[in-house]
């Protein structure tokens, strides 16, 4: 994979030659997002932060990282504050903002929306959710994670056995991360969903098509044995309303109890979060929190490693990132 200079559009554009890459780089971002030392490899350039749908993490987590190798970050949030709401294409958006930027991080409610903007951006756009289609620098940081999880545990994401439980339907997440597995070899998937929130049939086939196995149910009970548990959330902006939405919220939920009585002493259990803390949903009970193997805020630092490579590898200064190193005086983190 060519990274310098190109979109990050979709998992499809990686093989796990650029998966390697992209986490070797992140590992050694690590002093970085620890402020342990600081750089300045990106001093002058400009990070269009587009942002046309609701985001904390993965909007600050794409700003933080470019701010960390030196850059600077300009922000949109939301539809009504650009002139898209006005009738502007996005391709006239993105002639104009990447005027302005040297590199453009984008999400928005519609799918393939960021490759119809990418396709007038002068500068790279990486693509930070297109609705309910993909959201790739999540799943690379749940990748990310994964590997990192399970080394601590004497295992590998080749063989692993992960339980998928929740929206499968709309959840970019898992569409992503799903693809992404299949790069790997005799994966066992367990889908958990309800019946009308299942995995799309695209992802299963891709599933099918790498050789993995699968198991498709709308129970939890017997299904939860697995090496990774990724629960994701009811996606309720993605419904015709939000009383649909409700018929589903809090049909998964995990609590300390749960995972005691069915789960493996060593399962790791990811989210990618907002998790739902709603009394009607309550999906990762706060009696969690203390488990070692509650993964979900180790996933959002990991989120700075990998977007900070992703940005180095895209903008080429990978190998030279330790050229522009200075000492950090005003704090250290443990």
């Amino acid at each position: 994979m060519k990274f310098a200079g190109s979109h990050i559009l979709s998992v499809s554009q990686f093989d796990r030659e650029a998966i390697e890459r992209v986490f070797s780089i992140a590992n050694q971002m690590l002093p970085y997002a620890k402020r342990q030392k600081r750089t300045n490899v990106l001093e002058g350039a400009i990070l269009g932060n587009l942002f046309f749908e609701p985001s904390t993490r993965t909007r600050v987590s794409f700003g933080s990282a470019f701010n960390l190798l030196g850059g600077d970050v300009r922000e949109t949030t939301g539809m009504s504050n650009s002139a898209l709401a006005k009738g502007e294409s996005l391709y006239d958006t993105a002639r104009v903002l990447s005027g302005y930027s040297d590199i453009i991080a984008m999400r928005h409610p519609a799918s393939g929306s960021v490759a119809e903007f990418a396709e007038g951006s002068r500068v790279p756009v990486i693509n930070g959710g297109d609705g309910a289609n993909e959201h790739p620098t999540q799943a690379l940081l749940d990748l990310y994670t994964i590997e990192k999880e399970l080394t601590f545990h004497g295992s590998h994401i080749d063989g692993m056995h992960i339980a998928m439980i929740g929206d499968l339907k709309y959840g970019r997440t898992v569409h992503s991360l799903s693809k992404l597995l299949c790069l790997f070899k005799n994966i066992r998937f367990t889908l958990i969903s309800p019946r009308e929130l299942a995995m799309p049939q695209a992802v299963i086939d891709a599933i099918e098509n790498a050789g993995h196995r699968y198991t498709i149910t709308d129970q939890l009970e017997g299904h939860l044995d697995a090496d990774i548990c990724y629960q994701t959330r009811i996606q309720e902006e993605r419904f015709p309303s939000q009383q649909e939405a409700n018929l589903f919220r809090g049909k998964f939920r995990l609590n300390q109890d749960i995972y005691t009585k069915h789960f493996q002493s060593k399962t790791v259990i990811m989210h990618p979060l907002p998790r739902d803390s709603r009394a009607e949903a309550n999906e990762l009970d706060n009696d969690l929190n203390l488990n070692p193997n509650l993964a979900i805020f180790r996933q959002t630092d990991n989120g700075v490693l990998v977007r900070m490579a992703l940005f180095a590898l895209t903008l080429g200064v990978q190998d030279i990132i330790h050229k522009f190193d200075h000492p950090v005086h005003w704090h250290v983190r443990p």
